[in-house]
């Protein structure tokens, strides 16, 4: 494992790095990823929009500020993404504004289909959903936890349709999308700040 992430380090790039390559491949009308189609440029366009947007607009509480700002580790945050994600698009900002809290989170990005093998050690349900959260400790190179692909009650709300429908449908993703605009990324916050929590548990009390 440790090779791995490594490996994956090595390869990653900063949060700022990520939104130029996006907005460079906007431009071009392409996509990240090794499939190349026409549908995942228009989700990498649409997803340069609403990342814009929560750069701009994302507010984290002061209680959570505090709670961040406390945690007292040297560790290296790494996502595993890709620009035609909708889910990412929404939680790679987010992530973003909570390790600008705080001088001793390190974020890097890495694309998953150019890190097959990091990705298929953090599977969710057999699945290689993005985006993924990967907090691993300076010194020891440990993996801490981890979060993703989606804050807890979109994936309670994902898994209650399943369990339903059997699949999810176009109608369903757009009401996600709606729910991610509503929620203006505090269900993020809240279960990130709760990982760093369970991590020290002084952070919160």
């Amino acid at each position: 494992m440790n090779a791995i992430i490594k490996d994956s380090l090595q390869k990653s790039m900063s949060y700022q790095a990520y939104r130029e390559l996006v907005a460079g491949l906007v431009e071009i009308n392409s996509t990240t990823g090794i499939e190349k189609t026409e549908d995942l440029a228009n989700y990498t366009k649409l997803n340069e929009k609403r990342m814009k947007r929560w750069d701009k607009t994302l507010k984290v509480p002061e209680a959570s500020k505090v709670k961040i700002s406390e945690f007292k580790q040297q560790v290296t945050w790494l996502v595993i993404t890709e620009s035609w994600c909708g889910d990412a698009a929404h939680i790679m900002p987010v992530i973003n504004k909570v390790a600008e809290l705080n001088n001793l989170i390190d974020l890097k990005v890495v694309l998953r289909d150019e890190n097959p093998e990091l990705m298929d050690a953090f599977l969710t349900n057999g699945n290689k959903a993005i985006p993924k959260l990967i907090m691993i400790d300076n010194e020891t190179q440990e993996v801490l936890g981890s979060f993703g692909p989606r804050p807890r009650e979109a994936a309670n709300y994902v898994k209650r349709f399943i369990a339903k429908h059997g699949a999810l449908t176009p109608e369903f993703k757009e009401d996600l999308q709606h729910w991610y605009n509503k929620d203006k990324g505090q269900n993020i916050i809240e279960d990130i700040t709760q990982l760093l929590c369970q991590l020290q548990p002084n952070v919160c009390q």
